[in-house]
């Protein structure tokens, strides 16, 4: 890799680890702006306002709707919340899978035809 190409995940000409700002700038007397930083802010979290269906299932819809807390949270917040609405709806599965235990078998009724 050449020493001139910025590495992956930095701004061109911005050293590694140091955020970008932006330049603001303000023609002065002469007709050259000075250069005067200020950072660079990221957007606030916004709901995408994506519509759920619901399923008919209780848990499963309840599990979607969890998807919403996303929607408040910044990038960096949205991996607990995907991981804990996956544990849940692979939880749901796995119990449609299950099958439930069969029925005791009643035991046999006594013979009272015993005459001797």
């Amino acid at each position: 890799m050449s020493d001139s190409m910025p590495e992956s995940g930095t701004a061109a000409g911005t050293a590694p680890g140091v955020t970008p700002v932006a330049v603001a700038e303000e023609p002065s007397e002469e007709g050259v702006a000075p250069a005067a930083a200020t950072p660079v802010e990221p957007a606030a979290p916004a709901p995408l306002g994506l519509v759920r269906t619901p399923t008919g299932n209780a848990e499963v819809d309840a599990r979607l709707e969890r998807l919403a807390d996303a929607d408040h949270l910044p990038a960096d917040g949205h991996i607990e919340v995907y991981e804990d609405v996956h544990g849940g709806l692979r939880d749901a599965l796995t119990a449609l899978d299950a099958r439930p235990a069969p029925a005791p078998v009643p035991a046999p009724m006594p013979s009272y035809n015993n005459r001797s």
